[in-house]
This record gives C-alpha cells, structure tokens and sequence, in this order.
C-alpha cells in the first residue's frame, strides 16, 4: 500500500515535468473563456462562478430563469479523468435534488443519464457534451459545447414538464 509521501514524491515529479501544470491551466482558460462567451450570448441566464474542483471537475453553472425559479440549476462540467463535458441538470441542493430523481425515475428521460441519490452524487440528470475534446480549436469547441448544452436545457425543460 502506497503512502501519502509516496504519492507526494510522484506529484513533484510529475510537476517537474510541466504537463499537469500547463493543461491544467490551459483547461481553466478555456472553462472560463466559456462561461464568458455564454454569458455574453444568453444575458438572461445566471452563469455562476467557475469551480476549479481538486483536480476531479471543474464546471460552473449555467441556468435559465425558468429552471431558477423550481430550484434547479444546469451546470457545464469538465471531468478530469475522463477526458469530457457534461452537461448537468442539478438542484439547489440535495433534498430538491433527491425529490427529482425520485419524481424523474418513473418517467421518460430520453437518452439522459438519471443519477441515483447517494453521497457525492451532484446531478439529477446528465448528458455527455463533448467525448474528446479539441481544447487547440478552442472556437470550435465552444460551439460543439453551446449546441449540445442548449439542446440539454431545451430536452430537459420538456421532460420536467411532462412530469
């Protein structure tokens, strides 16, 4: 077993060699040259404040008043690990949350993932946006990410109507 010094030695190393921090950073650039793009576009949307996570996931929320306004919250997310962005349909927190699963579980979500309550878990409904993404075509992205997250708001403003 592995201790925690141990796993400091490899993360010098591996900020030795530079890459972690330079797509680390690159990665946040990007993410709030996003959130200031969409921002920009949709005025009328809350667009909170970028998370910069623990290295798991970085995302910021990117809600219509519409949603708002039954405590729900849509959120852009880069996931680290894998490599992708999701888009996030969450509540305000976990009771709402938990009320909308189990509100959601008896109906259609269409090609959604529905989330299930349990520790950690931040998401009621979940759509990948981007599997690999092209972070040295950076407008290009932002587009791919715009389309795919509007049709997940659009989607999911139907199904919670339909619930």
């Amino acid at each position: 077993m592995e201790t925690l010094n141990q796993h400091i030695q490899e993360y010098k190393r591996q900020l030795q060699r530079g890459y972690l921090q330079h797509a680390y950073q690159g990665i946040m650039a990007f993410m709030s040259e996003l959130k200031t793009m969409l921002g920009k576009k949709y005025p009328e949307y809350i667009a909170g404040a970028l998370y910069l996570g623990f290295m798991d996931m970085t995302y910021f929320a990117f809600t219509p008043p519409s949603l708002k306004t039954n405590n729900l919250k849509i959120a852009i997310v880069y996931l680290h690990e894998e490599g992708r962005f999701e888009g996030w349909l969450g509540g305000i927190n976990r009771k709402i949350q938990a009320e909308y699963i189990r509100l959601l579980s008896q109906k259609q979500h269409g090609n959604y993932t529905l989330s299930r309550v349990q520790p950690g878990v931040d998401s009621i409904l979940e759509s990948i946006l981007v599997d690999d993404p092209d972070f040295d075509n950076p407008e290009e992205l932002i587009q791919q990410i715009e389309s795919k997250i509007t049709l997940f708001i659009q989607d999911v403003t139907i199904i919670l109507n339909e619930a």
